[in-house]
């Protein structure tokens, strides 16, 4: 399904096209894209970045499309070691003193824009993030534009738009629960694919697991 496919549908379905409603189009769906994304974890969002951590710096920069994160290694020697997701409160409490330093063993999201490591890094070593990204919008791209979502989970797409869509026009309540039932059986779907078929390995504790039917 391209963006003016999806569009397309969206206006039949909700039989609107008003000067309007088609002017905030693009923004109703990014709201039905992030509903999906925030909705189920998918392995084509997924990726793989590099970069530095600095001898007595204990942050390293967050990218800025991350969603969430999967595992955070560094490499010494040739050797891959991978960090322990903990809490920033629990890393504080272990490593009081951030003069303290060593081969990093634990991780923690600091804030937006950095992850905390512990203990201070007594050298510098390349890292490799694994991490959940959020893809762009099909809206940014030309009509004739299609994203993984539109390809590949059309159906959700399109009813997490109609949600969004029929919210802004105040739409009566009885279509909107068939909206919105048409969407969780699609989501549904989608989540035994992401979290269970096409689960991905991840060096950590307390990821979604779906079971396969």
């Amino acid at each position: 399904m391209t963006y003016a496919e999806l569009k397309n549908l969206i206006q039949n379905y909700l039989q609107n096209s008003e000067t309007s409603f088609t002017t905030y189009l693009p923004d109703i769906i990014k709201q039905g894209e992030d509903r999906i994304i925030e909705n189920v974890q998918l392995p084509a969002f997924r990726k793989n970045q590099t970069g530095n951590l600095s001898a007595s710096n204990q942050y390293l920069g967050i990218p800025t499309d991350f969603l969430s994160v999967y595992s955070l290694s560094y490499t010494n020697s040739s050797s891959q070691t991978f960090l322990i997701n903990k809490d920033v409160n629990w890393i504080r409490e272990l490593y009081p003193n951030a003069s303290t330093t060593g081969s990093p063993e634990y991780y923690a999201i600091f804030s937006d824009d950095y992850f905390i490591v512990a203990p201070t890094p007594d050298a510098a070593y390349t890292v490799e993030l694994h991490y959940s990204y959020k893809p762009n919008s099909i809206t940014v791209g030309a009509d004739s534009g299609t994203t993984w979502l539109s390809k590949n989970a059309s159906t959700a797409l399109l009813y997490s738009c109609l949600l969004e869509g029929y919210t802004y026009m105040k739409g009566e309540q009885d279509m909107m629960s068939v909206y919105n039932t048409r969407y969780e059986t699609a989501l549904a779907r989608l989540k035994v694919l992401g979290e269970g078929r096409d689960r991905k390995d991840a060096y950590r504790s307390g990821q979604l697991i779906n079971p396969v039917s």
